[in-house]
């Protein structure tokens, strides 16, 4: 079964062809990065008008390097949330276009479930029913969570950050460290050979949850506000001296620190008597985070699984590879062409 899939729920513009859900034909991806870096984060108008420019050209190089036709599609998928709901409209409008003009399937994807389904894509990526059932850790710059995955489809949230996504955090401190953006990268790099005990921050650890957030587990629950608030805090009263300030490094790799371990001293109860772990979004391509993983998983001798680094960041892989599934379990209905955006869509939905 080969799939086309879209993907524009933030500020990637992507599509890809990929066939039998694993083998991952093309994945082209175009970047926004140096339209929002002046603004420090992702501007929604400008998001959308660069899909709304880039897209037609996205798909026929993905068709393209594919080496497929249009009329050997089997189905057309596309992300209709969670997101920015004008990022999102642009790529339902082009799915919805493209599989009444080809006469195929329009599949509709959580972004959420595509960045779970990630860790299986490629040859070398296990096959999902020889995970099942297993806890995935989605770590990207809109979402951080711990999810119990028994199945595709089968999903049980655990728990969640209360209020900043990891990437955000990181986003968030490089602005304040005057590293840039994307703060992911940049705080990556700036940490590197530092010592990341030089900073006590927070870890944001939870006893108790809002009422918002009753169901899930206070033990598997992140917050990441403080330590923002904490570096900010603390640059106030030790000001750096400008640009080069040999500082920087440790005070990057000490936020970079709390964000991690933050993560990972949610990780034993999160997987409970389960002994896989999947790691998934694009803070999962952090060199700290995956090195203090790898060590915890020889320690407390559970599996990890790391999503191949093409996958991490959003793409249209993960969406096509994840449609293949839905369309193997049953047939997309009528209303499908019926989607709309769904900005706020929770994992499961």
């Amino acid at each position: 079964m080969l799939v086309l899939g879209i993907e524009t729920s933030c500020d990637e513009t992507a599509a890809a062809v990929v066939r039998d859900g694993r083998f991952v034909l093309s994945n082209v991806v175009h970047t926004q990065i140096a339209q929002h870096r002046p603004y420090g984060g992702v501007v929604p108008e400008i998001a959308s008008r660069q899909h709304v420019e880039h897209l037609p050209a996205v798909l026929e190089e993905a068709m393209r390097a594919a080496g497929v036709d249009w009329s050997s599609l089997d189905a057309v998928a596309v992300t209709h949330g969670p997101g920015l709901s004008t990022s999102l409209l642009v790529g339902l409008a082009a799915a919805k276009g493209l599989a009444i003009r080809l006469n195929k399937p329009l599949v509709g994807i959580n972004h959420l479930e595509a960045h779970l389904y990630s860790a299986f894509l490629g040859p070398d990526a296990p096959e999902p029913a020889a995970l099942m059932p297993f806890v995935s850790l989605i770590v990207s710059g809109g979402h951080t969570a711990f999810v119990r995955v028994d199945g595709i489809g089968r999903y049980r949230l655990l728990g969640r950050t209360v209020d900043d996504a990891a990437g955000e955090a990181f986003d968030k401190g490089a602005n304040l460290l005057k590293l840039g953006y994307p703060g992911g990268p940049a705080i990556d790099k700036a940490a590197l050979g530092a010592d990341p005990a030089a900073v006590r921050f927070p870890r944001g650890i939870l006893r108790n949850l809002p009422a918002r957030l009753t169901g899930l587990d206070a033990r598997c629950c992140v917050s990441y506000s403080g330590l923002k608030t904490s570096l900010l805090y603390y640059l106030r009263d030790h000001p750096l001296a400008g640009a080069g300030d040999p500082v920087v490094g440790s005070l990057a790799a000490s936020f970079q620190e709390a964000i991690v371990d933050t993560l990972l001293n949610r990780v034993a109860h999160a997987l409970g008597n389960l002994r896989t772990l999947a790691v998934v979004g694009g803070v999962s391509l952090n060199s700290r985070l995956r090195g203090k993983l790898a060590a915890l998983a020889e320690k407390r001798r559970f599996r990890l699984i790391l999503a191949q680094p093409a996958f991490c960041a959003d793409n249209a892989a993960m969406v096509a590879g994840l449609a293949n599934h839905k369309l193997a379990a049953t047939p997309p209905p009528a209303e499908a062409f019926l989607l709309d955006a769904e900005p706020n869509l929770g994992i499961g939905e």
